[in-house]
């Protein structure tokens, strides 16, 4: 018999074939029983060669994960030999609690772990528990299939095992008659003999809840000491069970066979959770953290560079989570939840402790953000990549993600704290970024006074429109994929900066500019950044929408600062045609062109500058300029510096109709729209240039009516220039002004070119009499 159990030990292959034999014959007690006799037998004969032999025996087995790096490597299997011949010990006192004591075999495969052979016996028992009862009697029926067949069928056994189900419904073996040792029961918990440990520790228990009845009330020491040392073990126990579950998705799967017996000991302990001696607390709760602590350790395990050593240390770290929980969702849905009973629902805990831990995870790393693209990188894969199909909506975690939620579960507030932060990060970027606008446009075009360049249209420009532009639509894009809230904000946030941009670069401009006034550089940098913040203008319209308020604070003093440019060249222009103009209309003027040629070589300078500047604002600057020269040059006639004799009234004239031509035409070139100025210097030309002085009253009316604030003493200037400064004509073609503005005196009076005339009046005593009264000192009289 002895030969037998030493050739069966040595041949697992012919221990299959007498398995199959007795599985014929005997059924399935029988076989489960013949089974583990040789097993155990195999496991004595094992224990004693390495006892005797060391490291000459071929079944020196692996150090159990549990055991402490200071534990002999005997010391398991001397206490695994001593358990098993108290066992048969007991055995022999009654055949009916032998069969169904040896009925269960989880503990079975962990005990196998010495050689191949027996590991390849342990397997196919622990498939026999994790069936149902139709699956046993089926399998029962089919041939086993052994070590000496080929790899192929091993990987189909495996297959096959990773691929069922654990039956929700189990038989609890018999309860040992006399339960082990407290030290023993503990040395099985380290060893992960579990199911062993536990039956025992069951036994211990029944005979704890015996006690207790028999002694009610009067509970004596001894008593007290077992509900000590029940408490403790079970303090052992559950840790042990923790520590499995939460090193089950990451250790070899050699330690997932553990999970059997591990699922059925939670399940027992929780069908007897109001029995005495017990473990208080949920031992289904304690599985659930003990998944969470796993999820933890995973999730912490995932690399996670300085941000010193790495620019994009956040969205690698986020990149590596991500497929970090994948990978142990996928493990998870096609390995570990074979393990256990469907109750347990054990992809859903996962996904929901990851979850959690994900969540309190991104709540740690968001205090170490702190730069706009490390913020956005976070809401983002928050909000967009977890539940995306890189992630939790993944193809290969379907179809067991589809019941479940994708959403993180974060701390309240987390988000809002998250979105807070970015906003106020993109405003102090968006200031950094307006300062740098300055830096740079001082350094590579004021400093070395270079010439501003010029667009597709030959319009000078610069790059401060595109570049504010691309930043704020840069971060407006980004905000739009977080939602629609975030991009409202961020809109707001840079206009608000942006709305104190135009005078910070006006300040600046002036400081660091001036020097250059009045060269024509100086003139061409103003219209550069008319230009431009024109253009800026109207990219911000396109926000109007969303943040109407903001928008037009910002062209408020967008407009503020382009009008002060435009006010700059006005004041430049005019103060350069003032010294000539002052001599327009004198003894000077009629027989010299000097005067007359600076202004309108100063005007034609203007013109081409203005064809350089962007519509609509050329139009006003050109209007305001034509509105200027037209009031200035005519308004030398207000003065009463010269007045034509000698028939000299109508070479003046000529002249001021051949002067104003020329410069209506360089207005009309510049876009002028103040058309209705044009007329002006042929109206005047055409009093002064009568010869005979009572036609003058002929040709007032067109003056009139292009003009309605023509008025009396804008006349008698005119007359006095013409050489009519009183007299019977004089008077007579004053009436005729009375009359017809009496006659139109619906004109147009919105266009003001004569009323904003200073008009010198005749100092002489007798200059305003009417004639009349002076008739009676004529010779005649």
């Amino acid at each position: 018999m002895s030969h037998m159990m030493d050739k069966n030990a040595e041949n697992p292959e012919e221990d299959a074939v007498s398995l199959r034999r007795n599985g014929k014959t005997d059924g399935a007690a029988k076989e489960t029983l013949g089974m583990l006799n040789t097993l155990r037998k195999s496991i004595r004969r094992a224990g004693s060669k390495v006892t005797a032999k060391g490291d000459e025996s071929g079944f020196k087995p692996p150090p159990s994960p549990s055991l402490s790096s200071g534990s002999p490597a005997s010391s398991p299997l001397k206490n695994i030999g001593s358990i098993f011949q108290r066992k048969e010990e007991d055995e022999a006192e009654g055949s009916a609690q032998k069969s169904k004591g040896l009925a269960h075999s989880k503990t079975d495969p962990n005990m196998t772990r010495f050689t191949d052979s027996i590991l390849q016996r342990g397997e196919s028992i622990r498939r026999s528990l994790k069936f149902s009862k139709k699956n046993k009697d089926k399998n029962c029926n089919k041939e086993l299939v052994t070590v000496s067949e080929g790899s192929k069928e091993e990987k189909e056994v495996v297959k096959e095992d990773e691929e069922a189900e654990v039956e929700e419904a189990y038989t609890l073996p018999e309860l040992p008659h006399t339960p082990l040792s407290v030290m023993q029961i503990n040395k099985l918990i380290e060893m992960e003999v579990l199911e062993e440990a536990h039956l025992n520790l069951l036994a211990l228990r029944r005979e704890f809840q015996q006690e207790q009845e028999r002694c009610g009330d009067d509970s004596p020491m001894e008593l007290s000491k077992k509900e000590k040392d029940l408490s403790l073990l079970y303090g052992v126990l559950r840790n042990k069970i923790n520590t499995i579950v939460r090193d089950s998705n990451s250790l070899p799967s050699r330690n997932k066979a553990l999970l059997v017996p591990v699922a059925r000991i939670i399940q027992e302990e929780e069908r007897r959770a109001e029995e005495p001696g017990g473990l208080l607390g949920s031992w289904m709760e304690s599985w659930r953290e003990a998944v969470g602590e796993g999820v933890q350790v995973k999730v912490e395990s995932v690399h996670l560079e300085k941000r010193e050593e790495n620019a994009s240390w956040l969205a690698v770290h986020l990149g590596l989570l991500g497929k970090a929980i994948v990978h142990d969702l996928e493990q998870v849905k096609r390995e570990l939840r074979w393990s256990y009973p469907p109750s347990f629902n054990v992809f859903s805990t996962y996904v929901r402790s990851y979850h959690r831990v994900v969540g309190q995870h991104l709540k740690k790393l968001q205090l170490q953000v702190t730069e706009l693209k490390d913020l956005f990188a976070l809401l983002d894969w928050i909000v967009n990549r977890y539940k995306s199909e890189r992630i939790m909506g993944s193809p290969s975690l379907q179809p067991d993600m589809k019941d479940e939620s994708v959403d993180l579960q974060l701390e309240d507030g987390l988000l809002r704290q998250l979105k807070d932060k970015y906003c106020c990060r993109v405003k102090d970027d968006m200031r950094a970024s307006l300062e740098r606008v300055i830096e740079i446009e001082n350094k590579e075009v004021w400093m070395d006074e270079r010439t501003p360049e010029r667009d597709d249209e030959h319009l000078l420009t610069s790059h401060i429109d595109m570049d504010i532009w691309t930043n704020i639509k840069g971060n407006v894009v980004n905000s739009r994929l977080i939602d629609g809230e975030l991009e409202q904000r961020v809109i707001s946030s840079c206009l608000q900066e942006l709305k104190l941009f135009p005078g910070r670069f006006d300040a600046e401009f002036r400081r660091l500019c001036s020097a250059l006034r009045p060269q024509p550089l100086w003139t061409e940098y103003h219209i550069t950044y008319i230009n431009s913040f024109s253009a800026l203008q109207r990219h911000m319209e396109g926000y109007r929408d969303a943040c109407p308020d903001e928008v037009e604070a910002f062209q408020k003093e967008a407009k503020w600062l382009i009008v002060r440019l435009c006010q700059d060249l006005e004041d430049q222009f005019k103060e350069e045609v003032t010294p000539y103009m002052r001599r327009m209309m004198t003894r000077k003027w009629l027989s010299n062109d000097n005067d007359f040629k600076q202004l309108l070589h100063r005007t034609e300078l203007l013109s081409k500058h203005c064809s350089l500047m962007r519509p609509p604002h050329v139009q006003e600057f050109a209007s305001r300029l034509h509105h200027h020269v037209a009031k200035e040059y005519v308004g030398q006639l207000m003065k009463n510096n010269y007045s034509c004799k000698n028939r000299k009234h109508e070479k003046a004239a000529g002249k001021i109709r051949k002067q104003w031509s020329e410069l209506r035409d360089l207005f009309v070139e510049m876009k002028s729209t103040n058309e209705w100025l044009h007329p002006v210097g042929d109206d005047l030309s055409d009093i002064i240039t009568q010869k005979n002085k009572a036609d003058i009253k002929e040709h007032l009316q067109p003056i009139v009516e292009h003009y309605p604030d023509f008025s009396k003493k804008h006349l008698v200037a005119v007359l006095y220039f013409r050489g009519l400064p009183r007299g019977r004509e004089h008077q007579q073609i004053l009436e005729r002004l009375s009359e017809l503005k009496k006659k139109l005196a619906d004109g147009d009076r919105s266009r003001v070119l004569f009323g904003d005339m200073q008009v010198t009046v005749s100092t002489g005593c007798l200059s305003n009499l009417p004639y009349c009264c002076l008739s009676f000192l004529l010779p005649d009289n």
